[in-house]
């Protein structure tokens, strides 16, 4: 907590710079950064009324007031140094010769298990507090070519893996009611999009770590097929084709502008010469407002959400807000298939199965990336003394624990399972013409911070993972309303691979 602490103080005095620097100019119309978006803030850049160093600026003294003061949403882990002056430069540029590329001066901020070189990975976890790497995530630095700012990490769960919890920072408060959860684990930029902290983000997705913070915080996210977007220099990247960076956003058209700067090919990630040929031009020049209509859209009724349970109060709530989403998909004219049932779909569910091989392979990659890392193997993170302060306890049993052998019976049962359900999804889309099946981003309203932190460890509850079961699925989540309660939810698109 002290590191945290010191980097709060740090944010503090770099927002009373900025606000003294304020102060000091000319005082002129503002720009409002509130929902702006990428067209926007291009938009005001080329009549002359933003600049990029005025939009980190605004982006800067929102986080000072709303994270590190106020509500305390504390989902910002570390502010970029070099932000202002790499604004500056883009500035200059834009003077001479226009914008150097599609996401020109625009500010991303970056879940805190994908490095970025000048700053801090630190997984949550104090155990990484002074993990510096070297270079930058191949999708990170595509961002940088496509003249994007990186404006700093967000928080989550320590070593990506539950709701956001974690002994570098403590609790990720929910903008829309400050005693519950942003999800996980990508919580911290879904967090950081809701309070508008930056205009788009990066999170990653094993289980259901990016849509599910994009549901509870009211804001949109995808988890691309693996192949299209690379892992290398992201945590529990390659070889394990399960963990997927993708793009969030406030609006659809943002993640697209987004996505279609992170598509390509890395040699580094081989999974990604899988998507050779699979991404279209543009996404974004794809995107059509009237697409709904005469789309035929499959309707999952069935619950899938681990922990979930059909009979409470808090799923009636969620349940009530995806039934007025399927009467708005009919509104626009969407051809709707309700319900649609997918054979044995609990069952297959059932036999998911982990690979530790495959996965501590995953971190010994990652790791060698950095040369100066001080961790080599998973015995050196067991090793560190700041391991007891995981937040929850449990998260370091994981390291002092030795690493269990794959029983590659239940794997390979697991394999069986994952291609008997793609099969049995595409025969459902193919006898109703379906062009995609749609399923509550979570079945549960986000839970209590005071019940994840504290026994019985509230976590993942409610949360379909049908998607990374298959790995090879397109899924992106959209803000679909409120609960009776005033908190927001989703609605998951599902789709065939790619």
């Amino acid at each position: 907590m002290r590191q945290y602490i010191q980097i709060t103080v740090i944010a503090a005095s770099l927002g009373g710079f900025l606000l003294a620097q304020t102060q000091t100019r000319k005082p002129a119309a503002k720009f409002q950064v509130v929902e702006a978006t990428i067209d926007d803030i291009h938009a005001a850049m080329g009549s002359g009324k933003l600049t990029a160093r005025q939009l980190v600026q605004a982006y800067f003294e929102r986080i000072v007031a709303f994270d590190k003061q106020g509500p305390a949403l504390n989902c910002i882990i570390n502010l970029n140094p070099q932000a202002l002056e790499e604004a500056d430069k883009l500035d200059a540029a834009f003077k001479r010769s226009g914008k150097v590329g599609p996401l020109h001066g625009i500010p991303v901020l970056v879940k805190d298990e994908i490095d970025t070189a000048g700053m801090p990975t630190t997984l949550g976890t104090v155990v990484f507090k002074d993990y510096r790497p070297a270079r930058d995530a191949f999708a990170v630095d595509r961002l940088r070519k496509a003249g994007a700012i990186i404006l700093g990490k967000t928080t989550l769960s320590e070593y990506a893996a539950g709701d956001t919890y974690g002994s570098m920072f403590g609790a990720s408060r929910n903008p829309y009611d400050l005693e519950r959860t942003v999800g996980g684990s990508s919580g911290g930029s879904g967090c950081a999009l809701a309070a508008n902290f930056s205009t788009v983000a990066l999170g990653e997705e094993t289980l259901a770590s990016i849509r599910r913070p994009g549901g509870w915080n009211g804001v949109a996210a995808l988890r691309p097929t693996p192949g299209l977007v690379s892992r290398s220099g992201m945590w529990d990247g390659y070889p394990s084709p399960t963990a997927q960076m993708g793009p969030m956003a406030r609006t659809v058209k943002d993640l697209a502008q987004l996505l279609d700067a992170m598509v390509g090919y890395d040699p580094e990630d081989p999974v990604t010469a899988l998507g050779i040929g699979k991404a279209p031009a543009s996404y974004t020049r794809l995107l059509d407002k009237n697409a709904l209509k005469g789309a035929r859209i499959g309707v999952l009724r069935e619950s899938i959400g681990l922990n979930s349970e059909p009979g409470s109060e808090d799923f009636r709530k969620v349940d009530a807000v995806f039934q007025k989403n399927i009467d708005e998909l009919k509104a626009t004219g969407a051809v709707v298939v309700d319900p649609i049932v997918i054979p044995s779909l609990k069952g297959l569910l059932a036999k998911r199965a982990t690979h530790p091989t495959m996965a501590d392979e995953s971190l010994r990659l990652y790791l060698a990336r950095n040369p100066t890392s001080p961790f080599k193997t998973r015995e050196d993170i067991a090793r560190s003394p700041d391991l007891s302060k995981s937040i929850p306890p449990g998260k370091a049993d994981q390291w002092r624990t030795p690493l269990a052998k794959t029983d590659m019976a239940a794997w390979g049962a697991y394999l069986d399972a994952r291609q008997e359900l793609t099969i049995a999804i595409a025969k459902v889309l193919a006898d109703n013409r379906l062009d995609a099946i749609v399923h509550k981003t979570v079945e549960h309203q986000p839970t209590y911070i005071k019940d994840g932190i504290n026994p019985p460890y509230v976590n993942n509850k409610g949360i379909p993972a049908l998607n990374t079961f298959l790995v090879f699925a397109a899924t992106m989540t959209v803000p679909s309303g409120f609960t009776s309660d005033n908190l927001p939810v989703g609605i998951t698109f599902l789709g065939p691979a790619y």
